[in-house]
């Protein structure tokens, strides 16, 4: 029997090579609620003041995001519509995260600032993060090395499904 290795193991995810090589584009989550092509920005579900859209480089296969159309630092700045649309995004991701990706709790929260993490720290925005019994707990999932076995365009057509038989959706782009 050979011994254990105290080495972590390495794991390969050349997609995330990709997010820390492009530049960055400040204006990314405003193109996604203003665009028409809402495939190609995994924009699933369009509400009045928020859209619900797959995050392109998830800590978990189906990590969502709701946005407010709103470019907003912090939460002070939403409006009443604005607040009941995030989290009735928040309500809706979970129920679909159940039934697609099998997410038995969730991770939903805001990182308001770069301190904090956020990534897009003038754009606020909610992460429903689907979790599973078993796997990482939050923090390993912010900072260590996740495996995502299924594409973001599979992720995307199974939760436009789920939305659309949950009868939460009118899909995204018929959505003005």
């Amino acid at each position: 029997m050979e011994p254990v290795s105290s080495e972590p193991a390495a794991l390969w995810a050349p997609w995330r090579a990709e997010y820390f090589a492009s530049p960055r584009n400040p204006d990314f989550l405003r193109e996604a609620g203003q665009t028409t092509d809402d495939r190609g920005h995994l924009v699933l579900l369009r509400r009045r003041h928020c859209f619900l859209m797959l995050n392109r480089y998830p800590y978990t296969v189906g990590h969502l995001m709701a946005v407010p159309y709103q470019k907003v630092a912090g939460m002070e700045a939403l409006s009443q519509g604005e607040q009941l649309d995030l989290w009735e995004l928040a309500i809706i991701a979970q129920k679909v995260l159940r039934k697609t990706v099998g997410a038995q709790g969730f991770n939903v929260g805001l990182n308001l600032g770069t301190c904090a993490g956020a990534g897009f720290a003038d754009h606020l925005h909610l992460h429903i993060v689907p979790r599973r019994e078993g796997d990482h707990n939050f923090m390993p999932v912010l900072g260590g090395p996740m495996v995502l076995s299924e594409s973001l365009e599979a992720v995307y057509e199974r939760l436009l499904v789920a939305l659309a038989e949950c009868g939460a959706a009118t899909p995204a782009a018929a959505v003005g």
